[in-house]
């Protein structure tokens, strides 16, 4: 989420917590790929033109996700828009640009097995389950991971697993992992993530000082031992766990 988008994303949410309007949220039916077909395109295009998102596996992905079943009803006619938007337990589904960014980073394919931090609402899980062929997805607070678990399903994705557990220290049963990407920010990179990954593999994750701004970071373990880049600023909720934020 880009700090630009900060203030909108609270403001929609003010409106939200003042009304019944998030409840509808966990009333969600299976959504048809046809509705919202033209937003959807326009996204992509959008990504594809503006963004210069150049790989096609992330593009189809985004296209064949229904970005709509992911948010809370009353915003279903924003989904689509260049920004993030609010879900419950005051977090966010991240803008797509991000989503399709950190997406693109990972270099995934076919045969990619991937560890996710922050499942959320379960968007960017059904993004990463398009193109890799495992996705393990790890979310700290209980009732949005059994709602991102139910949404994949009913979207009839089985190649994706959410659990409720502290993210920061990764998924060790599964790994070693082709790629790890974490949608929160956290204060460091998280050592048992570099730990858990395969030598040449991936991760992508927001490091900042502050819990409101972060750098993107790419760390692409070596033989050796890992090389990092900044891939620029963004803003993300806090990265809570043992090796990110402490809970307020």
């Amino acid at each position: 989420m880009r700090q630009s988008t900060k203030l909108k994303v609270q403001r929609i949410r003010h409106i939200l917590q003042s009304s019944t309007l998030v409840q509808s949220a966990n009333r969600h039916q299976p959504a048809s790929l046809q509705e919202y077909s033209i937003p959807r395109e326009r996204m992509v295009a959008r990504l594809r033109e503006h963004y210069s998102i150049k790989d096609p596996k992330v593009l189809e992905a985004m296209r064949n996700v229904p970005r709509h079943f992911f948010v809370p009803e009353a915003l279903r006619g924003r989904a689509y828009g260049d920004h993030a938007l609010p879900i419950s337990a005051s977090q966010t589904i991240s803008q797509p640009f991000i989503v399709a960014r950190m997406t693109e980073l990972l270099e995934l394919d076919g045969s990619s097995r991937v560890l996710e931090i922050g499942a959320g609402s379960g968007y960017q899980t059904a993004v990463l389950s398009k193109i890799a062929a495992q996705v393990y997805s790890i979310e700290r607070i209980g009732d949005l991971a059994r709602e991102a678990q139910t949404r994949i399903r009913q979207l009839e994705i089985y190649n994706a697993t959410v659990k409720c557990f502290d993210g920061t220290l990764g998924w060790a049963a599964h790994a070693p992992y082709d790629g790890i990407l974490v949608a929160a920010g956290g204060p460091t990179i998280p050592e048992p993530l570099i730990a858990q990954l395969k030598v040449g593999g991936r991760l992508v994750v927001p490091v900042g000082e502050s819990r409101e701004a972060q750098r993107l970071i790419r760390v692409i373990k070596t033989e050796q031992g890992k090389k990092v880049e900044d891939h620029g600023a963004c803003a993300f909720v806090p990265l809570i766990g043992q090796h990110g934020w402490a809970e307020k």
